[in-house]
């Protein structure tokens, strides 16, 4: 069990909760996670880049001098790639970066992110965050409260509009929702705050199939 800060709305205290690490897996898998934000990253490339070759530059393909006496190297035209202005060699044309770790690999990836945030005590959560109306002075007292001056990623439950609208406008703050955490939003962030139907909900989510199947015996068919 792992103690994490927990901040109130109801009573503007901030006390302590111990939190079930296990549910993260046993230890941090970094080589994992490194492959996870890598594919990540490469999947947010455009990949426009693009260079002309020989027969794209603009220029006249005429031979620039005479073939023999001039006591120079031959040369057929001014739109080789050996010459200033000319073609270029293998250069970079546009592509498609992306490409897919198995499912399995992006939720251990995410596990191992989570726990390591939780060891290395850069977790905190919001208890009783309920507003009727957008109000971004709400989070500003609780993230002054548990002492989050850094960049934040604020992770909240399914339907939570009127939290996320009072989050969004805080500075160097993301807004998650639990069902689309990934871990490069999770390792970018210097800390990851979660409301306690956030992290309940996230931790459902990455709880082990084995796990998973004993929390709902005798409570119906549920939903990884």
């Amino acid at each position: 069990m792992i103690e994490v800060p927990v901040y109130r709305f109801d009573t503007d205290e901030v006390g302590r909760e111990s939190v079930d690490e296990t549910v993260f897996g046993d230890r941090v898998r970094m080589r994992l996670v490194r492959d996870a934000v890598v594919m990540y990253l490469a999947n947010r490339r455009v990949g426009t880049h693009s260079t002309r070759t020989r027969s794209e530059v603009k220029g006249a393909n005429r031979k620039p001098y005479r073939q023999k006496g001039t006591g120079r190297a031959r040369a057929g035209t001014r739109l080789s790639p050996i010459w200033r202005g000319g073609g270029i060699v293998f250069g970079p044309k546009p592509r498609d970066y992306s490409y897919h770790l198995p499912k399995k690999a992006r939720r251990q990836a995410l596990r191992s992110a989570v726990l390591g945030k939780l060891r290395d005590g850069e977790v905190a959560l919001l208890a009783g965050a309920k507003l009727e109306a957008p109000r971004t002075k709400a989070f500003a007292r609780a993230f002054e409260a548990l002492g989050v001056d850094g960049s934040a990623l604020v992770v909240l439950p399914e339907g939570a509009e009127v939290l996320r609208k009072s989050a969004r406008n805080l500075a160097r703050t993301r807004v998650c929702s639990a069902g689309n955490l990934n871990a490069y939003e999770v390792v970018r962030h210097e800390r990851l705050v979660l409301t306690v139907e956030g992290f309940s909900e996230l931790a459902e989510r990455l709880r082990p199939e084995g796990a998973a199947a004993d929390a709902a015996e005798g409570s119906g068919p549920g939903e990884d």
